[in-house]
């Protein structure tokens, strides 16, 4: 996901992007604990999205 993407969503689109994020990196961890996950690159791409999402949240949080 852009930053580009994530400025033009809302305070409350945000914190649900988070929670999709932090769900979709459970599902991951317990794939690759279980020998299922092939694409290990993908946890590191929703842990860095996530990190993207709240830095953006807490700019915007900041601004009002």
């Amino acid at each position: 996901m852009k930053a580009s993407e994530l400025r033009q969503k809302s305070i409350e689109n945000l914190e649900q992007s988070i929670l999709d994020l932090r769900e979709e990196q459970f599902k991951l961890r317990m794939k690759k604990a279980s020998a299922q996950l092939s694409t290990t690159h993908d946890l590191g791409r929703v842990r860095r999205d996530i990190a993207r999402a709240k830095t953006i949240l807490r700019e915007k949080q900041g601004n009002e």
